[in-house]
């Protein structure tokens, strides 16, 4: 680490947290508490900024899946057990996925019913998550679509609140209101509007953000997207990841900036000590480096203006000049 240098790695910034302290450095305990602080100060100062720090954005494209319903289908009351014939669920379409997929949808037989696969195991074999409650049907037609579609690894929220894509022509609403309005999503069309979802857990126990659309794709559309990152730490490797980790890791915030996480991570400490006058002053030394930061980093955004209300004044230009009851003078 370079003592005469802005803040860079890892180790500089728990490193400098510690110093600023005065903790002897070199301690196991210590050391662990100032990365876990540091570590909360990354991400909590890009809780709620994250629109508006750019280093933060990232854009992927989503490729919706086109309805299949090639072959026909057999499966028997009570069961979940799908059998096909001249179907190709498991081969991959154009696009390098399965043409039938766990967790798409599913209407059999002209039926109402919409059934979810839980897995494909063969082009002829595939399972529902419940069972099929009609009678037995053979050799009948059927119609799979998807609505709802993994997004990228590193999503955690999207970029614009009030629209999913880049073009903006798919607003996004909230999850209650989705269901409300389409309690029955599944006649096929053009995407009109989307929905971000929860749906399962990770390994780290983290929600899997999913996106629901009305209307399901009917056909493979090209989505682009923009989205803020979970992501708020580089490897040395250039491997993005969630947090600091290793001595060498480093924040993806621009280097110029780093030393306001050190600050945040300031105040955490002095406020877990009890420490409120260093509590206070660190937090004021944070929120005044914040602001800086959204003001440098906020280009082409609109400022505070002073206009005057120059309507009345035009208005009353327009109209004859009348100095008093009685006289009139016009032009």
């Amino acid at each position: 680490m370079a003592v005469d240098t802005q803040l860079t790695t890892f180790t500089d910034l728990y490193t400098d947290l510690q110093n600023r302290v005065r903790v002897e450095t070199s301690v196991t305990a210590t050391e662990n508490q100032a990365k876990r602080y540091i570590n909360i100060a990354l991400h909590d100062m890009h809780i709620g900024f994250g629109e508006k720090f750019t280093w933060a954005e990232r854009n992927a494209i989503l490729v919706t899946h086109a309805t299949y319903s090639t072959g026909t289908l057999s499966i028997n009351q009570g069961d979940t057990a799908l059998t096909g014939a001249s179907t190709a669920w498991n081969t991959n379409n154009a696009f390098g996925v399965a043409n039938v997929r766990a967790n798409g949808k599913m209407q059999i037989d002209g039926g109402a019913e919409v059934y979810t696969i839980s897995s494909v195991s063969s082009d002829t074999a595939a399972v529902l998550t419940s069972d099929y409650v009609k009678a037995d049907v053979s050799a009948v037609t059927y119609t799979y679509w998807e609505d709802e579609y993994d997004l990228d690894a590193a999503f955690l929220r999207p970029f614009d609140l009030q629209n999913f894509d880049q073009n903006s022509e798919i607003p996004l609403i909230g999850r209650r209101s989705f269901r409300q309005r389409y309690p029955r999503n599944n006649v096929p069309g053009k995407p009109r509007v989307a929905t971000i979802v929860d749906r399962t857990f990770g390994a780290n126990t983290t929600p899997v953000r999913r996106v629901v659309f009305h209307k399901p794709p009917d056909d493979a559309y090209m989505i682009p997207y923009n989205f803020i990152t979970r992501n708020l730490a580089v490897s040395a490797a250039g491997v993005e990841q969630e947090n600091l980790s290793a001595d060498t890791d480093e924040p993806i915030v621009p280097l110029r900036y780093r030393h306001s996480i050190v600050f945040h991570a300031l105040y955490n400490w002095y406020r877990d000590k009890k420490d409120d006058d260093r509590q206070l002053a660190a937090k004021a030394e944070y929120t005044d480096i914040i602001l800086r930061i959204t003001g440098d980093v906020e280009i082409g955004a609109s400022r505070p203006q002073l206009r005057p209300r120059l309507a009345v004044y035009a208005r009353h230009a327009k109209r004859p000049y009348t100095p008093h009851r009685g006289r009139r003078w016009t032009t």
